[in-house]
């Protein structure tokens, strides 16, 4: 059930989309090693090509996920290469939080 409703939200792309499914839709994350990225240049290539910047949305899609929307995806871009260590959560756990509102909280 949406949060602080008593009738139940089917699984859909758009109620997923929407945030009124949940808490059983969330992102996925990844966490990169600093001294990793600052070191190994296949590190970088990797975050560069397959989870954020080139192939992240048809490979989401791909594997039967729902994609962000484009405004969280370019979000997480400029935080990948503005090199923002950090999370948005502070130790935390949310439901119903975007991408791109996290990404605004690491300062």
């Amino acid at each position: 059930m949406a949060k602080g409703s008593t009738t139940a939200v089917m699984p859909s792309v758009e109620t997923v989309k929407d945030g009124t499914y949940q808490p059983l839709a969330r992102p996925l994350f990844i966490y990169v090693n600093a001294t990793a990225v600052a070191f190994k240049p296949e590190v970088r290539e990797f975050i560069d090509y397959y989870m954020y910047l080139k192939a992240s949305p048809k490979l989401v899609e791909h594997a039967k996920y729902i994609p962000l929307p484009p405004r969280e995806y370019d979000a997480v871009h400029r935080h990948w290469v503005a090199r923002k260590p950090g999370t948005g959560f502070n130790g935390v756990p949310e439901i119903g939080v975007k991408i791109d509102e996290l990404l605004t909280r690491i300062k």
